[in-house]
Formats: structure tokens, C-alpha cells, sequence
């Protein structure tokens, strides 16, 4: 077994729980005899050790000789395939659906034509109404291999019935890749881009969008096709800038699962998806009341909606609920209450059980460094930053790798590092410039970061609120906005301003927009 496959071994066995683990025993030592447990050994060892060591493995199972472990191990790992296959068959109709089909061909392959069709026949109704069309057609293929093969006189008219059947579920299946690849491809630029910067950005988003836009009547779209629209319409907007209408689709695509609740439970990470994006929208906007409310509903749904909840469920429901527990206290100001948070959420990123991407795990330093400089801990935030900005690889998410250094940067001067911000400046003057992210907005805050140990301390005053004016002008441009996203620089320069900290000033705003005049930092 390569070394490759060796490590898929290690990290399957890693990830699973106690329950699978006991399952895959019980089932291992009923349908094997005890000279054939071999692999069974071999699970043992590597669950307890938690790593590969084939000296390890050789001196403690003498059973075992070296010419047969690369077979071996490549048995265990089907074995445990099987095992969690036939633990989560009854949670995952497409697993119980693709069953089905076995059988039939086992049927068909004795002859046995009319129980192999009966069989498909049951497959295709419940294929049917948990809307997988996919494989839906995969059944109606099999259908018409066998009535195309054999006179099985089911009915008259079943040529033509299965004809128009098939019609429909292709353009059904057509449709709904047209709408996924779209979807995809956009999460790809999105993934290099980000927000656009510009207005050849833009143009360039929606020449690409429109092109790859199929036709579509809205009224004869299924579930999966709506699915996959709202979601290429949600990164379209995101991408643009454009928060209202990412709401809008954001909201679309929750309201779709209200509208369909059965699929809650056949596609829960499409469900969390649709809530994860309705609340980033909100975020956006600012409309907190509706941001908490819908807050809510995610952090309640493992109770309500999960009855056997998978590794990778689990994964999606802790990543969004730390970002946006997070967004929440960055919404209200409350940077101090926020940071209890962080080392549990710090400690998840270090074990990282839910093989969360780095682009993920990137996102979430850049908001822990967010957290600590809103609190006043610029220390803390400037060793996230690091981890951020010394990455070896950079080649994605470049707005934060911009906006890091620029915070980075920020903490330092808060520090009184006034010498290392003036050699910083360079680099990350540099670093903009060969990702093309040289704007206005980045370029005015580094001209003041230049200056800065050349201004008399009697002056910072007024200069602070030369930045402050420039930047309220150029936030409202749409194309300089983007930075204000990722970083709330006016709130800061506020703050150098009026002699406070940046939690006062940003949590006084949340409260007049809520309408409260009284100002509690720790509320």
C-alpha cells in the first residue's frame, strides 16, 4: 500500500468514534474467522499508537510478515469502508437507493428480469421523491436495458413511458449541473479574487456570469435547480459587492428548505450552507435583530433536526457557528466578552478533527487577530497575523493577505513599534503592488503609516482626522468599500481621535443604531 494510501488509513482511523469503531469490531468478528483477524490486529494497534510505524507493527503482531502488511493494509481499509457504509445505510438514501440497484443487477445477472424490474421500480419512487435525479435516471437506464433486451410484457406502453421519462430527468440533470458548475467556478474566483477591485473586475464577473447563466423558467425548476441558482446568484452578488441582493438569494435559498423540510435531513450541508450565507449577508447589511434570530436557528438545529449527525455535519455546524458568534460580537462592539471564546475555537483549529481547508482555517486566524485588536490585546492579534501573512503558499484569498499586513501593521504603531512600522511600510507596500491591490483606500492608510514618525505628537490629532475624512469618501465608493469589510479602519482612527478605545467607539455606534443612548462596553 503506498505511502499515500497509508496516510488515508491513519486519518480514516482518526476520525472515527467510538461507536463506529465498536461497530466495525462487531461486525469484523462475526463475519470473520478468528485465524483471519489479522487486519483486525492491525486496527488495533494503529488506533491505540494513532500513527504508522511498521517496526512497531512488525515486532508487536509477530503474525504478520512484511511482504503481506501493504495488502493487508489495504484490506483494513476497505473493511472500514464497508463498516461505516453499513452503519450509515439507513441515514443516507443514496447509499440504500445504490443498494437497491446491486441487487437488481444481481437479479438480472440470474435471468430473473420481472423481480429485477420490481426492484427497480420501488428504487425509482423513492429516488423520486428525495429529488436525487441523478440517480433517478441511472434507474431508468437500467429499466430500458432490460425491457430494450428482453419481452417482459410488463405493460403496452412502457417503451413510450420510459422514453418520456428519461427525457424529462435528463433535462432535470442537465439543468441542475449547468447551475452547480456555475456555482463552482464562481467559488473558484472567489476563492482567488474575493471582492472585486475594480471596475474591469466587475465587468469580468458578470460576462462570466451572464455566458454561463442558462435559460431558465423559474416556475419549472426543481428543487436542485433553484438550489444551485440561488447559490451561483449568492457568490455573483457576494463577489460584487452587491449585499442587498446577496441577501436576497441568501434568503431565497433558505426560505427553499422551509418550503421543502424534508430535505433538511437528506442535504443538512446544503441547509447550513444556506444559513451560514443568509447570515454573512446579514452581517453585511447590518441588521442585527435578524442576524441574531436567525443565530439562533442555527445554533439550535443539531438538537432539533440532527438524529445521527455525521463528522463532516458536525464540521459545517462548528465552523459557522464560531464565525458567526464571532461576526456577532464584532456587530455589537463587545470585543472583550468575544475573546472567552477564542482558545476553545483555537484549540478546534490546532486538533482541526473536521479537516477544515486552510483557506478556512485562514479566515478564522484573520478573525481571532480581529478579536484580540478590537479587545486592545494588539500582542495577541499581531501572532495570528503572522501565521497569516508567513504562510509558504499565499495563493489564494489575497484580500486577506492584504488586509493582514495592513493590521498588522496597525497593532505594531499601537505598540509604539513606530521603527518596525516604518520598515514594514516597504514590504507590505511592496506585497500590494504585486497582487495588484494597490487602491485608495490601502494606498492613503500607508502614506500616513509612512509618515508617521516624522509628525510631532501635537499634530497626530489633526492628521488622524485628515485620514478619517478621506477614507468616509472613498468608503462610499464602490470600489474602494471592499477594505471596510475586512477591516473597520474609520472605527480606529475615531478612537486615536477622541482618546478611546476602538471597542467604545464601534459598540457606541451598535447602540445608537439600536437606539439606545446609555454605553456599556462589558454589557
Amino acid at each position: 500500500m503506498p505511502k499515500l494510501q497509508t496516510d488515508y488509513l491513519i486519518e480514516l482511523i482518526r476520525t472515527l468514534t467510538k461507536a463506529e469503531k465498536r461497530h466495525f469490531r462487531l461486525l469484523v468478528k462475526r463475519n470473520q474467522a478468528n485465524e483471519e483477524l489479522l487486519f483486525l490486529q492491525l486496527f488495533d494497534l494503529l488506533d491505540k499508537h494513532k500513527r504508522y510505524d511498521e517496526a512497531l507493527i512488525l515486532r508487536k503482531i509477530p503474525a504478520i510478515k512484511k511482504r503481506q502488511l501493504s495488502n493487508l493494509k489495504a484490506h483494513l481499509y476497505k473493511q472500514l469502508l464497508l463498516s461505516l457504509r453499513l452503519l450509515y445505510r439507513p441515514h443516507n438514501m443514496d447509499i440504500e437507493i445504490r443498494e437497491r440497484l446491486d441487487y437488481a443487477r444481481v437479479l438480472y445477472n440470474k435471468g430473473l428480469y420481472r423481480q429485477s424490474l420490481e426492484i427497480l421500480d420501488k428504487a425509482k419512487v423513492t429516488a423520486r421523491n428525495v429529488r436525487l435525479n441523478a440517480l433517478t435516471l441511472e434507474i431508468l437506464d437500467f429499466e430500458k436495458l432490460i425491457e430494450g433486451q428482453y419481452i417482459t410484457r410488463s405493460i403496452d406502453t412502457r417503451a413510450e413511458t420510459l422514453a418520456e421519462e428519461s427525457k424529462e430527468e435528463i433535462m432535470r440533470v442537465s439543468r441542475t449541473h449547468e447551475f452547480s458548475n456555475l456555482s463552482l467556478q464562481l467559488y473558484g474566483l472567489y476563492l482567488k479574487m474575493g471582492l472585486v477591485r475594480s471596475r474591469e473586475e466587475k465587468d469580468f464577473v458578470h460576462v462570466f456570469f451572464q455566458k454561463n447563466l442558462p435559460k431558465y423558467d423559474l416556475d419549472e425548476l426543481g428543487f436542485y435547480e433553484k438550489l444551485y441558482l440561488y447559490k451561483a446568484y449568492d457568490w455573483y452578488s457576494l463577489m460584487n459587492q452587491d449585499f442587498l441582493l446577496y441577501y436576497k438569494y441568501a434568503q431565497r435559498w433558505v426560505d427553499l428548505f422551509d418550503e421543502y423540510p424534508e430535505m433538511v435531513k437528506l442535504q443538512t450541508p446544503l441547509f447550513l450552507k444556506g444559513l451560514h450565507n443568509l447570515l454573512n449577508s446579514l452581517f453585511m447589511v447590518g441588521r442585527y435583530d435578524k442576524f441574531v434570530e436567525v443565530l439562533e436557528r442555527l445554533e439550535s438545529f443539531d438538537v432539533k433536526n440532527t438524529d445521527k449527525p455525521t463528522n463532516n455535519i458536525e464540521g459545517l455546524f462548528f465552523l459557522f457557528k464560531y464565525i458567526h458568534r464571532i461576526n456577532l460580537h464584532f456587530i455589537a462592539g463587545t470585543f472583550s466578552e468575544g475573546v472567552n471564546i477564542l482558545p476553545k475555537l483555537d484549540q478546534l483549529l490546532s486538533d482541526n478533527p473536521y479537516n477544515w481547508d486552510d483557506h478556512r482555517i485562514l479566515v478564522f486566524r484573520y478573525k481571532i487577530a480581529c478579536m484580540y485588536f478590537g479587545g486592545g490585546d494588539n500582542e495577541r492579534a499581531i501572532d495570528y497575523l503572522n501565521e497569516i501573512i508567513n504562510r509558504r503558499q499565499p495563493d489564494f484569498r489575497e484580500d486577506t493577505q492584504c488586509f493582514a499586513r495592513i493590521l498588522n501593521l496597525i497593532a505594531h504603531f499601537e505598540l509604539g513599534n513606530e521603527t518596525l512600522v516604518t520598515y514594514q511600510v516597504k514590504s507590505v507596500y511592496r506585497f500590494l503592488i504585486k497582487i495588484e491591490d494597490l487602491h485608495e483606500v490601502q494606498n492613503e492608510i500607508l502614506k500616513f503609516l509612512r509618515k508617521l514618525p516624522k509628525i510631532y505628537e501635537y499634530e497626530l490629532k489633526d492628521e488622524f482626522t485628515k485620514l478619517r475624512d478621506t477614507l468616509i469618501k472613498l468608503e462610499k465608493h464602490p470600489y474602494e468599500k471592499r477594505p471596510f469589510v475586512y477591516l473597520d479602519i474609520i472605527s480606529w482612527l475615531e478612537s486615536k481621535i477622541e482618546g478611546r478605545t476602538v471597542q467604545e467607539v464601534i459598540r457606541e455606534k451598535f447602540l445608537k443604531r439600536q437606539g439606545i443612548k446609555t454605553i456599556n462596553v462589558t454589557d
